[in-house]
């Protein structure tokens, strides 16, 4: 009795297998799509960059069009990854999460910030901070490539 049981676990049915096929070419498809409308984000991003480079610069928002365009190569970056490897990679996650946080404060300025935001901000990038140093020692639970292997081999 205890080896049919086993024997369903290990090997499930035949259509199962297809089904789940069928929804991973679905997902990819999803994710060549936002890939794509985040490629189109991207040029028209750089276009308005260009354009407020004109006369009168306003350095503030030079900044914030760089910063945000950073995000969305980081944001392009992590779906490429998924792509390959069928899961979304921490470090990568991580890195626009922060990049994304200190974006806001950098736009809004420091000292416009409430003082309630800025130590929540702190926090959250000590927090960010301590998942990428945490993440070097993660065992991969996948089989392939590994994007941050060159960086925990750096600092082992």
């Amino acid at each position: 009795m205890e080896r049919v049981v086993r024997n369903r676990i290990e090997s499930p049915p035949v259509w199962i297998d297809r089904v789940v096929g069928i929804l991973e070419m679905v997902q990819d498809f999803i994710i060549i799509s936002l890939c794509l409308g985040l490629f189109v984000v991207m040029l028209l991003q750089l276009r308005g960059m260009f354009l407020s480079l004109l006369p009168p610069l306003d350095f503030q928002v030079v900044t914030a069009d760089i910063l945000f365009i950073l995000i969305l190569v980081e944001l392009f970056r992590l779906l490429i990854i998924y792509l390959q490897e069928q899961r979304v990679s921490i470090g990568v996650a991580v890195e626009v999460a922060i990049v994304s946080v200190l974006r806001e404060v950098i736009v809004k300025g420091v000292l416009e910030i409430p003082w309630t935001q800025t130590l929540s901000a702190c926090a959250f990038l000590m927090v960010m901070g301590i998942l990428l140093i945490v993440r070097v020692w993660i065992p991969p639970t996948f089989d392939g490539i590994d994007p941050e292997k060159r960086f925990s081999k750096q600092h082992d």
